[in-house]
């Protein structure tokens, strides 16, 4: 499964590669990072990683992950990606929105990674 992983903190990539190693390392997960939404849609246009999978923050400087999601709904050819957004705040505003935007799943940090190990195997499946 190819994951595009959107967010702000450096700090995610080791924390994601740690978390996921076994699923790395087996090239059941081939993980990207992205520092920003800008990042994302630039990556997204230029690549041939064709991402089955896009995990965004939504609070980052510049533009937002809700705006990221709504650019990536837009613009994908079918079938579009899975998008799951990740935010410290489940307030209900930004799960109505991401929702309103065609977000697929929404989860809240500190991550469960257990949880989301089983979600993104459930959708190879």
């Amino acid at each position: 499964m190819k994951i595009l992983v959107v967010d702000d903190e450096r700090d995610v990539q080791p924390l994601f590669e740690q978390r996921f190693r076994r699923e790395i390392k087996s090239q059941e997960f081939e993980l990207k990072f992205v520092l920003s939404g800008e990042e994302a849609i630039e990556y997204l246009q230029n690549s041939g990683f064709h991402d089955k999978l896009i995990l965004s923050d939504i609070n980052m400087p510049g533009m937002s992950g809700l705006e990221l999601l709504d650019k990536i709904q837009k613009s994908s050819t079918p079938p579009p990606p899975v998008v799951m957004m990740i935010s410290a705040y489940g307030d209900e505003d930004n799960i109505n929105t991401a929702k309103k935007l065609g977000a697929n799943d929404f989860l809240t940090k500190p991550l469960d990674f257990n949880m989301l190990r089983e979600k993104i195997k459930s959708l190879s499946a």
